[in-house]
């Protein structure tokens, strides 16, 4: 939500309809973490300091020790709203050995890394995209 205009903590609480004080818990440990940054300070109402944060474009690619859950929920309480003929979803069986599989990974990164780095376009539309590559328990 703070990638292309920043968003102060009150912003974001009323955007989400969540407790402020919840948002903020969140908003400070995705500052801590490098995927939220601190704007300067604005002048409030009745002397309030509200702080705008920007999203900072570092991936949101986790580490493979790190529970992927968060982005699963965050993807689909994301598209819950969506219109279906909005969403693209693609699903799709491979028989790949190790190489394959690095190679699949690597070229999907590739992709993404090269549509991160492009300079976003101001009367763009902004799109998300959500990756998954995972062992198909269905097939031997």
């Amino acid at each position: 939500m703070c990638l292309d205009e920043p968003m102060t903590n009150a912003q974001l609480a009323e955007r989400l309809g969540r407790p402020p004080a919840s948002v903020l818990h969140h908003v400070r440990t995705l500052r801590a973490t490098g995927f939220l940054e601190a704007l300067p300070v604005q002048e409030g109402p009745r002397g309030s300091r509200p702080v705008p944060y920007r999203a900072t474009r570092k991936s949101w690619m986790l580490e493979e020790h790190r529970s992927s859950r968060p982005m699963i929920e965050a993807f689909l309480e994301t598209t819950s709203d969506v219109g279906e003929d909005e969403l693209s979803v693609s699903r799709l069986g491979l028989r790949l050995d190790d190489a394959g599989h690095a190679e699949l990974v690597r070229r999907l990164d590739d992709v993404l890394q090269e549509f991160a780095a492009r300079t976003p376009d101001p009367g763009g539309r902004p799109w998300s995209v959500f990756v998954a590559v995972h062992p198909d328990p269905d097939r031997d």
